[in-house]
């Protein structure tokens, strides 16, 4: 019994050896480690993914937010800083411009403002809660870089909250003629909801009231934590824009962001949703092709009421009444102050 033992000791030794030895010749590897595993290692120094993302990213880093109306430049924006050695901005996430809506639901709603109170949910916990998972988001959905970006155009219409729980984050507004950005959506059939994209008309009020939204929350935080970036002048200029942002963001110069399309699909690079709208005209190097296709195409009674329709053009330097304006010589845009004394002014009857 003893000796049947013994060999049944070393027959699991010799097949435990000889399994081990079959792995290794096999070259079998470990598991991937995941984007934010890699992060960490890269930014923080440690691979241990129990460490809170909540209590060092935030405060020592400043993530980028790109945004802006869809179809304003956001997607050639995002993929020129993608360019950049130090960046990594990556596809939209789509999720988190729902999550800062919820967010902003709750906060409107005084009964569901009573309820979480009451159930200790106060603004801090679900602050604390948003930050942790724009950050699992941002971190996880791409390659580790120093600098984190994230391109969703309608998350600028929480900027103003988006500041107040990331104190270094930093903001480029995307800026466009909204006739342009206005025909494009409309040719190119981009669904966005609650707009009606049989109607000019339509679509141009709401693009009006949105921009202005994000404009205004955009002029609260300050020049030095939200940067305007008109289009036109992105594509006119693009170095002189280029160097202006880099610098804003405190990033040091890179020509590479000027031919982003070289990049397209390589190893730290730029890649490319094949679901995104945009994909198929950023895969070109930067152009003004597409500056004054929306002109002759906007039905006339909407083009003689279109400082009614869309006073915000008026307010971002575009000229309502011509067609195109002169994208050389952009009008300074105007403050939200400057705006509101220019109205009031001229709704003031002058004594005769």
């Amino acid at each position: 019994m003893r000796g049947t033992r013994l060999n049944l000791l070393l027959g699991c030794v010799l097949l435990c050896s000889a399994s081990l030895l079959y792995l290794g010749m096999s070259g079998i590897d470990c598991p991937p480690k995941s984007h934010r595993h890699r992060w960490m290692e890269l930014n923080l120094g440690s691979g241990n993914e129990s460490l809170s993302l909540n209590e060092h990213f935030p405060e020592d880093t400043p993530i980028i937010f790109i945004g802006g109306f869809p179809r304003s430049g956001t997607t050639l924006m995002r993929a020129m800083l993608d360019a950049h050695n130090a960046v990594r901005c990556g596809e939209e996430t789509r999720v988190i411009p729902r999550l800062l809506a919820m967010r902003a639901t709750w906060s409107r709603s005084v009964k569901e403002r009573i309820r979480l109170d009451e159930a200790g949910v106060t603004d801090q916990v679900l602050n604390s809660a948003v930050r942790a998972f724009l950050l699992e988001v941002i971190v996880g959905h791409g390659e580790p870089a120093p600098r984190l970006c994230n391109k969703d155009p309608f998350a600028l219409k929480s900027l103003s909250y988006l500041a107040s729980i990331f104190p270094k984050g930093k903001f480029v507004l995307m800026i466009r003629d909204g006739r342009a950005t206005v025909h494009s959506m409309i040719s190119r059939k981009v669904t966005i909801s609650g707009f009606d994209l049989s109607n000019y008309r339509d679509c141009l009020t709401k693009w009006s009231s949105a921009v202005e939204t994000m404009y205004n929350q955009c002029q609260s935080v300050g020049e030095s934590r939200c940067l305007p970036v008109r289009y036109e002048q992105l594509v006119l200029k693009p170095e002189q824009e280029m160097r202006k942002l880099l610098h804003f963001l405190d990033l040091q110069w890179d020509s590479s962001v000027l031919h982003h399309e070289e990049l397209i699909g390589k190893a730290g690079g730029v890649s490319l949703s094949k679901v995104e709208r945009s994909t198929d005209q950023v895969m070109k190097p930067v152009n003004t092709d597409a500056l004054s296709k929306w002109v002759g195409n906007i039905p006339s009674d909407v083009v003689s009421d279109m400082a009614e329709i869309a006073p915000m053009l008026a307010r971002l330097g575009y000229d309502p009444q011509a067609n195109p304006p002169d994208y050389t010589r952009p009008e300074p845009m105007v403050s939200q102050y400057n705006y509101s004394q220019g109205v009031k002014a001229a709704e003031t009857p002058h004594p005769s």
